[in-house]
C-alpha cells in the first residue's frame, strides 16, 4: 500500500489486549506469582523471577496498545534482566499505556499449574494485582486450573486478558 494510503491510528475508546506465559517449575528458587510469594517447595525458572501473572498481564497491557511484547522490551540475553522482579516490566508496560492515553478498566486471568493450590491464596493475589494497576480489587478476575493430564505438571500457565479504557483528560 502506497505511503499516502495508509490508514492514520486512531485512538479507539478502548483495547484488549491477550497475554500468555509459561515456567518450568525449579528447585532452590522462591514462588512468585502476582507479584506475591507463594510457601511451595519450588519456584519457576526464568531469566528473571518467573512471575508467569504478572509476565502474561505485562504481555497483555503491551499488546492492547499495539506495542512490543515483554522479551523485546526486556530481552533474556540481557543481564540485567537476570532475575528481575517482574514488577518492573509491568510498570514499564503501564507507563507505555498511559503514554498512549489510556487506563486499565479491568483484567482476566487464569493460572493453571498443578500446585500449589491458588485458592487459598485467590484474594490476596487479586488484592496485589489491583495495587499494582492501580484499579479496584473487583475490577481483577482470577481463575485457576489443573493441567488435568496435559502434560504440564512442572509448569505453570498463565492466560490474560486486559480492557484498557481511553484515560480521563486532565484539566
Amino acid at each position: 500500500m502506497p505511503a499516502s494510503k495508509k490508514p492514520k491510528a486512531t485512538k479507539l475508546p478502548i483495547r484488549i489486549g491477550y497475554g500468555w506465559d509459561s515456567h518450568e517449575f525449579k528447585r532452590g528458587t522462591p514462588l512468585k506469582i502476582g507479584g506475591l510469594t507463594l510457601p511451595h517447595e519450588r519456584g519457576l525458572g526464568g531469566h528473571s523471577d518467573g512471575d508467569v501473572l504478572l509476565h502474561a498481564i505485562t504481555d497483555a497491557l503491551l499488546g492492547a496498545i499495539a506495542g512490543p511484547d515483554i522479551g523485546t522490551i526486556f530481552p533474556p540475553s540481557d543481564p540485567q534482566w537476570k532475575g528481575a522482579d517482574s514488577t518492573v516490566f509491568l510498570e514499564e508496560a503501564l507507563r507505555r499505556v498511559k503514554q498512549e492515553g489510556y487506563a486499565v478498566a479491568n483484567v482476566d486471568s487464569t493460572l493453571i499449574l498443578a500446585a500449589p493450590k491458588v485458592g487459598p491464596h485467590a484474594s490476596a493475589l487479586r488484592e496485589r494485582v489491583a495495587e499494582l494497576l492501580s484499579i479496584p480489587q473487583n475490577c481483577v478476575g482470577l481463575k485457576a486450573k489443573t493441567p488435568e493430564g496435559m502434560g504440564t505438571d512442572n509448569a505453570a500457565i498463565a492466560h490474560t486478558v486486559v480492557l484498557l479504557q481511553k484515560a480521563a483528560r486532565r484539566r
